[in-house]
């Protein structure tokens, strides 16, 4: 595999794992008892961390390229079976 393959593969990753790590981060303002700024939505979250939610997407994106990669290396992920050409 390419250098700029795995890093395609692993932003890929990144940006889906928002998908997974967003959902456990919605505690809303009224959950907590906070107060609502002035023109915040009901809904949005009370304190919302977007370093702490960046960290943990990077942290799952790893995980995933790492058995990813074993997987690749150990030829169980072959790429012609993939595209259909074997």
């Amino acid at each position: 595999m390419k250098w700029t393959s795995a890093v395609a593969i692993y932003f890929l990753l990144w940006i889906f794992s928002a998908f997974f790590v967003l959902p456990f981060h919605g505690r809303r303002a009224g959950d907590d008892a906070v107060p609502l700024v002035r023109g915040q939505e009901p809904g949005a979250p009370a304190h919302f961390r977007p370093l702490r939610v960046l960290a943990q997407m990077t942290m799952l994106s790893a995980a995933i390229f790492l058995a990813f990669y074993i997987a690749y290396k150990q030829g169980w992920v072959d790429p012609d079976v993939i595209a259909g050409r074997a």
